[in-house]
C-alpha cells in the first residue's frame, strides 16, 4: 500500500482514511428529537482531532513530546501567562499547585504541616485532598447563593497566624469574588491558588483590567477531562507568571528532579556532571538528583495532540456555552417562584460549565423528586459535586480532630447539599435540546 511512498506521504494517506472514517461512522448526522438522551456534557470534536491523534500515534513517542510543547506554548499565549505545563489530570494539577507551595525554596512563605489553607467544603474533593494528605489544615468557609462561590465576608474570620494560602475553585464557570479574595491575600501575604478546572475561558475585570480566571492568582489549574470546556480525554494544566513557581512546578511534576532537561534530552544545562547536591558525591549525574519528593504526572503526546486541535475550537465553544446558558435561563424565568436560578458574579463574563438550579424550600418541592422526573425524561442531571465535603465517608476518621477547621455553620453549603442540582450547557447542545430540557424542568416543577 505504501510502496514507493515517503513516510510523510504515507502519513497523509493514513490521516485521509481516518478523516473518511470519522465522516462515515463518528459524525453526528441524525437531528435531535424530543426524548433523545441529553447528557450534561459530551466531547465535541471532528476529524481534525482524530487525525492529530493519529499523527501522534505514528510518531510513537508516547510520552510528553512535540505536541505537548506546542500546546503548552499556545495555551500559555491564549491565557496570557508566561508558563503553562501539562499534567495528566485536573486533580494532578491541583496536587502540583499545592505541592509547590510546600517547597523549601519559598522560605517563610512555605506551607508546613499544621499550616492552614482557606477553602470551601462545597466543591470537588481534589481541591482539598492535597492539603489534608500533606498534613496541612483546610479551613472551610461558607458559600453564597446564587453565585455558589466562597463567601468573602468570612475571610477575615477564617484567618489565623497559621494561614498561608487560599485555594478555591470557580464554580461551574462562575468566578468567585476575585477582587476581594486577591486583596485579602495581598493584605496578609497569602498564596492564591485558583482551581480553574470548571471555568476555563471565564473573564474577570478588576479596576478596569480584564483577564481570564486562573491568571489572577499565583497559580491556576485546568482540567481537560471529557466533560470539561475542552478535552484531551484525560489531562490538566498548571500555569503561573512566577519564575520560581514555574521551576517548582516542573520539578514536582517530573519526579521531583533538580534537572530541567526536556524529556529525551541530556545535559541541557551543560553541567550535568559538575554539581554538588545534598550529601551526594561531587559530580553525581544531575539527571538523577532529586530536590523534591515529586511525582510523574506528565501527559502523553497523544492527549496533547487532541488538545492542540481543541484549542483552535475553544473560542467558539465558549460562545456556544454562553448562548446555551442564556437561552436556558430565559426559558426558566417563569419558575423563579419555585426555583433559584443562577446569577453571574459582578464584573465577570463567565464561560459556563453548567446551569445550577436550587429548589426553594418554601415551594414544598423536593429536589430528588424533581431530578428523578428530569432523568426519567432522558435529561441527565448532576449535583454540585460533594455538596458538603465534610459530610462524606472520607471525613469519618477526621471528624472531631484537628485535621480541619470550620468557620461558622456552613448554612448555604448544607442548603446546596439538600436542594441544588445542575444540567449541562456544553457546546454540542442545539437550541432544540436546550428548549426540550427547559420544558422537562418546568414539567418536573409542576408535577412534583
Amino acid at each position: 500500500m505504501f510502496k514507493n511512498k515517503t513516510e510523510q506521504e504515507a502519513r497523509e494517506e493514513i490521516k485521509a482514511m481516518v478523516a473518511e472514517y470519522y465522516h462515515a461512522f463518528k459524525e453526528k448526522k441524525v437531528p435531535f428529537k424530543e426524548g433523545d438522551r441529553i447528557t450534561y456534557a459530551a466531547r465535541v470534536f471532528d476529524e481534525k482531532e482524530m487525525c492529530a491523534l493519529t499523527d501522534a500515534t505514528l510518531d510513537f513517542w508516547l510520552t510528553t513530546g512535540r505536541f505537548s510543547d506546542q500546546f503548552e506554548k499556545e495555551f500559555a499565549a491564549w491565557l496570557g501567562v508566561k508558563y503553562a505545563h501539562l499534567v495528566n489530570s485536573g486533580s494532578s494539577a491541583n496536587l502540583i499547585a499545592f505541592s509547590v507551595l510546600t517547597a523549601p525554596e519559598l522560605k517563610d512563605r512555605r506551607i508546613r504541616r499544621g499550616d492552614e489553607v482557606i477553602t470551601v467544603a462545597c466543591g470537588f474533593p481534589t481541591t482539598v485532598a492535597p492539603v489534608i494528605q500533606y498534613g496541612a489544615v483546610p479551613v472551610f468557609v461558607d458559600v453564597t447563593v446564587p453565585q455558589y462561590n466562597i463567601d468573602v465576608s468570612k475571610l477575615e474570620e477564617a484567618l489565623s497566624p497559621k494561614t498561608k494560602a487560599v485555594m478555591v475553585a470557580h464554580t461551574l464557570g462562575n468566578p468567585f469574588d476575585l477582587k476581594a479574595v486577591r486583596a485579602f491575600c495581598k493584605k496578609h501575604n497569602l498564596w492564591l491558588v485558583e482551581d480553574n478546572c470548571d471555568a476555563l475561558g471565564t473573564q474577570y475585570t478588576i479596576d478596569g483590567e480584564t483577564r481570564y480566571t486562573g491568571t489572577w492568582g499565583d497559580i491556576g489549574t485546568s482540567s481537560f477531562y471529557p466533560p470539561h470546556h475542552m478535552t484531551m480525554g484525560e489531562g490538566g494544566c498548571v500555569y503561573t507568571n512566577d519564575a520560581l513557581l514555574n521551576r517548582l512546578i516542573l520539578s514536582y511534576r517530573d519526579w521531583g528532579r533538580d534537572c530541567i532537561c526536556p524529556s529525551g534530552k541530556d545535559n541541557f544545562c551543560g553541567r550535568r556532571f559538575d554539581g554538588q547536591f545534598g550529601e551526594l558525591p561531587k559530580g553525581y549525574d544531575h539527571k538523577y538528583v532529586y530536590s523534591h519528593l515529586g511525582y510523574n504526572l506528565k501527559v502523553t503526546d497523544m492527549q496533547a495532540a487532541i488538545g492542540c486541535e481543541q484549542l483552535k475550537k475553544f473560542p467558539a465553544f465558549i460562545e456556544r456555552r454562553r448562548h446555551n446558558w442564556d437561552r436556558l435561563r430565559k426559558a426558566l424565568a417563569g419558575a423563579e417562584d419555585k426555583l433559584i436560578l443562577p446569577e453571574a458574579a459582578p464584573d465577570s463574563r463567565p464561560s459556563w460549565f453548567g446551569f445550577l438550579i436550587s429548589v426553594r424550600p418554601e415551594s414544598g418541592l423536593d429536589r430528588n423528586q424533581i431530578t428523578r422526573y428530569i432523568e426519567s425524561h432522558n435529561v441527565q442531571t448532576r449535583l454540585l459535586f460533594s455538596g458538603n465535603l465534610i459530610k462524606h465517608p472520607c471525613f469519618d476518621e477526621l471528624r472531631g480532630t484537628e485535621a480541619y477547621r470550620v468557620v461558622g455553620t456552613l448554612e448555604n453549603t448544607d442548603f446546596i447539599m439538600n436542594n441544588t442540582f445542575w444540567v449541562g450547557v456544553y457546546p454540542g447542545m442545539t437550541d432544540e435540546m436546550i428548549d426540550y430540557m427547559a420544558k422537562v424542568i418546568l414539567e418536573a416543577v409542576s408535577v412534583s
